[in-house]
């Protein structure tokens, strides 16, 4: 066995790239057990295609199967499986339907969806037991999407003679959802709350992890860039409300603050846009990366349109605009893939599965913070080309999303929990709620402005402001470990971000009076230049504090939110998003004698 093992692993019929050494370990263990069912989760770029083509083409060499079968989330992914089968020597129908009958002479088996097995499942049962079949369930937890997903796949694959499981990222499903062929044990877990329960956690055959794979320079090392900045918006009783989005205080104002933030009206977004532009330039430039482009993730498609305005009008280059329902859709993506253009827009077409080398940066300007939507939109920057290559996200500097961030490097097993009981309790796992409207259907919740300004860059649990430390020198030793001049550590990334936060508001500033007529926002105040002054005035003199109240925490090792705190004690007033001009002047010399 292991020397037939070793054979077909370097044989050109088998794969037309070296296995990986997860991969040669993963096809090793399923030679050795012959499973039925072999559930594999690997990282977001590890390389679960090569792998499970590579088994289904010993397979079919050794005419244990007769046909192969994969089943994967959406039509886009249907054409990249059969791309990279065809490239195995594999052929496999992409354009199958529920409408044909038989699978097509000349092939050895077909790509298909949930959604079109959910369709007929007994069409593809009969199309699955008609010969020895092996069946691959592409990013398997879309199984437990709802009952009538889970129960159609079981129907169309329950007797199918082989089953392959694929998973890139932890999944949650509620108990009574639970996923086909996917083997559970009863285990102990602590929620979030701290409180203790009983669920079931999903057992793979071969796991792994982000953390082996950065150690295999299989993927690359991901850092967070967040960036903070002060709201206003209008609510449903026609009061003003400001609050800052690392500072918001409640769940609801934070929603409403990051809400806000992600309007196209206001500078948040644009003064992300740039610093993410600036990024990618560096990365072309200096970091080894000539082809690098970026990903930005929009809530919806008006969102994503007005995005793709904004790059336009700050980056002086059109955005590549990838919506679900354009019928070019998959073609942008692959243009977009194999181009040169810097910047994609695009609501949920590449959050999943789908494959862009060349992006290493990521703008989430989309209200989603599922742990799972969070992992497979990172994975789409991850995936490693070259030892020195690293990723970018900018985010907003929000609870749910700094959490989700955090825990990007630990190991996590695939926990299904007991139901939940409070309601929201699931707050923090669903989209930010829709916009309030009246009976007649008007908005009563408008956003007003919000500003933007860098908050910290987060890598491996560490936050790196920028402030108080001076440059980040690069010793001789560190050289042969950075790869190539140029690339920046998070600390100099943070030096670099900070340094160029003020440079990067005057350009935004610059670009938005030049292009008012689609993004100003007009209200209607009786001095509106005494106003438009002293919302400017205090909008500087936040920014400032806030510079102020990092150096103050680098420097006393004191929590940033603990020196607000004790900010507001000595300078009492309302919190500094919605505090008058002269309060504002007051704390910031308070914050330089603390320096």
């Amino acid at each position: 066995m292991g020397s037939a093992l070793r054979a077909e692993a370097t044989s050109p019929q088998t794969t037309s790239r070296p296995l990986r050494a997860w991969q040669q370990a993963a096809l090793a263990q399923y030679e050795e057990q012959s499973p039925k069912d072999f559930l594999v989760t690997a990282t977001p770029g590890a390389g679960k295609t090569t792998f499970a083509l590579t088994l289904a083409s010993r397979l079919l060499a050794r005419r244990e199967v007769a046909r192969v079968i994969v089943v994967c989330p959406t039509d886009h992914l249907r054409l990249q499986w059969a791309d990279a089968a065809d490239a195995m020597g594999i052929v496999l129908d992409p354009g199958l339907t529920n409408a044909v009958g038989p699978v097509r002479a000349g092939t050895q088996g077909y790509v298909t969806t949930y959604a079109q097995v959910a369709g007929k499942p007994m069409l593809h049962a009969a199309r699955a037991t008609a010969v020895k079949t092996l069946v691959i369930l592409d990013e398997v937890h879309h199984a437990g999407d709802g009952l009538s997903w889970g129960e159609a796949v079981e129907e169309a694959y329950g007797f199918a003679a082989r089953r392959l499981c694929l998973t890139g990222t932890p999944f949650r499903t509620k108990p009574d959802e639970r996923i086909p062929f996917v083997r559970y044990e009863e285990d102990t877990f602590e929620g979030d709350d701290g409180e203790g329960g009983v669920g079931l956690v999903s057992r793979a055959d071969y796991t792994y992890g982000y953390k082996e794979a950065l150690a295999d320079s299989v993927v690359r090392p991901v850092v967070f860039a967040a960036y903070t900045g002060t709201s206003r918006w209008r609510n449903s009783a026609g009061e003003v409300v400001a609050a800052s989005l690392s500072e918001a205080g409640t769940r609801s104002v934070e929603m409403q603050a990051w809400r806000t933030a992600l309007d196209p009206k206001g500078q948040w977004v644009p003064h992300v846009i740039a610093a993410m532009d600036d990024r990618i330039t560096h990365l072309r430039e200096e970091g080894g990366m000539p082809d690098a482009a970026g990903l930005i993730l929009a809530s919806d498609q008006d969102d994503a349109r007005a995005y793709a305005k904004i790059v336009r009008r700050v980056t002086g280059k059109a955005a590549e605009l990838i919506l679900s329902d354009d019928p070019k859709a998959s073609k942008k993506i692959e243009r977009f893939t194999t181009g040169s253009a810097r910047i994609a827009v695009c609501v949920r077409m590449i959050s999943e599965g789908v494959d862009v080398p060349r992006a290493a940066v990521l703008a989430w300007m989309t209200s989603y913070r599922t742990p799972l939507f969070f992992a497979q939109a990172v994975g789409r920057v991850v995936r490693a080309r070259a030892p020195h290559e690293s990723a970018t996200v900018f985010l907003p500097a929000v609870r749910p999303l700094l959490s989700l961030a955090a825990s990007m490097e630990e190991q996590r097993n695939h926990v299904m929990p007991p139901p939940k009981t409070e309601k929201g309790d699931e707050l923090d796992l669903e989209p930010l709620p829709p916009k309030e409207k009246d009976p007649d259907g008007l908005k009563q919740w408008e956003a007003l402005e919000a500003d933007a300004r860098f908050a910290h860059v987060l890598h491996s649990g560490t936050a790196h402001t920028g402030e108080g430390s001076g440059p980040v020198a690069v010793q001789p030793e560190d050289e042969e470990f950075l790869g190539i001049p140029g690339l920046l550590t998070p600390a100099q990334t943070a030096e670099l971000l900070a340094k160029r936060d003020d440079e990067l508001r005057q350009r935004i500033a610059q670009s938005h009076r030049v292009d008012a007529d689609d993004f100003m926002l007009v209200e209607d105040h009786p001095d509106e230049d005494d106003a438009g002054r002293s919302w400017r005035d205090a909008a500087e003199l936040r920014r400032e504090i806030n510079r102020l109240v990092n150096r103050v925490s680098a420097r006393t090792s004191t929590p940033q939110a603990v020196v607000h705190t004790q900010l507001r004690q000595h300078v009492p007033g309302p919190p500094s998003a919605s505090a008058s001009v002269d309060v504002l002047r007051a704390r910031r010399e308070r914050l330089r004698t603390m320096l």
